[in-house]
């Protein structure tokens, strides 16, 4: 029997996902792609910049000056081997059908004004129109164009999302006596714990009367005790708490992702941990990304730079409040504190300040990841230097950013894809410990 060959799609792509990704023409497979002229004017007015969307803009550009030597107008030129080809159309009478509803002079509606007239053309064909906009793409639905969110950086399931550790019960007690005793570990074999298991997995290990913290050391093949810690005057409250600061204190993992909700602890911990390994880095820097009112600039905002981004860093000074005041003023440790920020040992500022910036032997934690893209998280990533830790952290059900969601965003990514790697390790935060009303407020409003 002859195998039926697919119907080629013609994908129609929206500005906003060019800025999300440069690369997003090479991942159509074999079907065309059609870059309305309207997205290469709003494109312009992004070229220019220091932010993340002005590269991918600048980035996106160069890329198709390259593939241009070509006409690009009607069946367009060749992306690529095993690629189909793109094209760029240019702007066409507003049609009669969207008149009514669709103000004709919206670059929205002229990207969806060139849909329509290709789907109008080419009825046999499957007209997709490709948009992070969820507003254009119900009103491409309104008219009965196919439209679809681009999805090539989601995470498939976040119901199956890792969380970094697990609960193992009927453990032999002989095995969690072991844990307590030197040398703290015992053969991944004798612990009858279930396979596969991930490196630097975290285990709530049970018996009938006893219980024990645990990771798993790939290296080894071990089950190794995991022991309660204060990490500059922070006490872990919980196992996933004591799980977290074990991972961030540990010299052999580089890179930590903790997601919770609001209250877990999460940011709190991971200044902690970097203050009481502050011996072993050159720098502490905390960041966060600047998700501005309405998706304006930031530049919109009254006053000078400080008071501009003073209501963004707020919430990391407050976590920095919290460890100093478990000292008293005159204590050394809450002076260092001090000390720190006034020699820039510790820096706080938004994400958009590190670029340029040369990231050796940094403790680097990034905050609200979850406003991130995969693309962002990566770009961070790749900027690591010799002995740079990176640590992110994030609540993926409080995302800020326009054109993100649980599944799209940079910090889901993350999880995903460096989930088995040696020097990685992940911890997701459920219990709240800020107070009984703000566990009360997270859980039912």
């Amino acid at each position: 029997m002859k195998k039926t060959k697919s119907k080629k799609k013609i994908f129609i792509l929206d500005t906003n996902v060019i800025l999300h990704d440069n690369q997003c023409i090479y991942k159509f497979e074999n079907n065309d792609v059609v870059i309305p002229i309207t997205v290469i004017e709003e494109l312009d007015n992004f070229k220019t910049g220091n932010r993340t969307i002005n590269f991918q803009a600048r980035e996106f550009v160069r890329t198709l000056d390259t593939l241009s030597n070509n006409i690009m107008l009607d069946k367009g030129i060749k992306i690529g081997k095993g690629l189909g080809n793109i094209s760029i159309h240019l702007e066409k009478d507003f049609h009669p059908d969207l008149l009514s509803a669709f103000n004709p002079n919206k670059p929205d509606h002229k990207i969806l004004n060139i849909a329509y007239c290709l789907a109008e053309k080419h009825p046999s064909k499957n007209i997709i129109l490709v948009s992070k906009d969820a507003n254009l793409r119900m009103k491409a639905r309104s008219v009965k164009i196919n439209a679809q969110d681009f999805t090539s950086d989601h995470v498939k399931d976040i119901t199956t999302l890792y969380k970094g550790y697990k609960y193992e019960e009927n453990i032999d007690a002989t095995v969690i006596d072991q844990m307590y005793n030197v040398p703290f570990e015992i053969e991944f074999e004798k612990t009858k714990i279930e396979s596969p298991v991930i490196p630097n997995q975290f285990f709530i290990l049970r018996s009938a009367n006893k219980s024990a913290l645990a990771t798993y050391n790939k290296q080894n093949d071990t089950i190794c005790h995991v022991e309660k810690r204060p990490a500059y005057g922070i006490v872990p409250r919980n196992a996933e708490q004591t799980f977290a600061l074990d991972a961030l204190m540990n010299p052999d993992i580089r890179l930590v992702t903790l997601s919770g909700k609001a209250g877990t602890g999460k940011t709190l911990l991971a200044l902690a941990a970097a203050l009481e390994c502050r011996k072993s880095y050159n720098q502490i820097f905390l960041a966060r990304p600047v998700i501005p009112l309405s998706n304006k600039d930031i530049g919109f905002l009254p006053g000078d730079i400080k008071s501009k981004l003073d209501p963004y860093m707020q919430p990391i000074f407050d976590n920095l409040g919290v460890i100093k005041n478990q000292y008293d003023a005159n204590d050394k440790k809450h002076m260092l504190v001090n000390e720190m920020l006034d020699k820039e040992k510790l820096m706080i500022a938004p994400l958009s300040y590190i670029r340029g910036r040369s990231l050796v032997k940094v403790f680097f934690i990034v905050d609200e990841a979850q406003n991130l893209t995969p693309h962002e998280v990566k770009t961070i990533i790749t900027r690591a230097g010799e002995n740079t830790k990176m640590i992110f952290t994030g609540d993926i059900f409080q995302i800020d950013h326009p054109y993100l969601d649980i599944l799209s965003n940079g910090l889901c990514y993350l999880i995903e894809k460096m989930q088995n790697q040696n020097i990685y390790a992940h911890v997701n935060l459920e219990k709240g410990e800020r107070s009984e009303l703000a566990d009360l407020a997270s859980d039912l409003l």
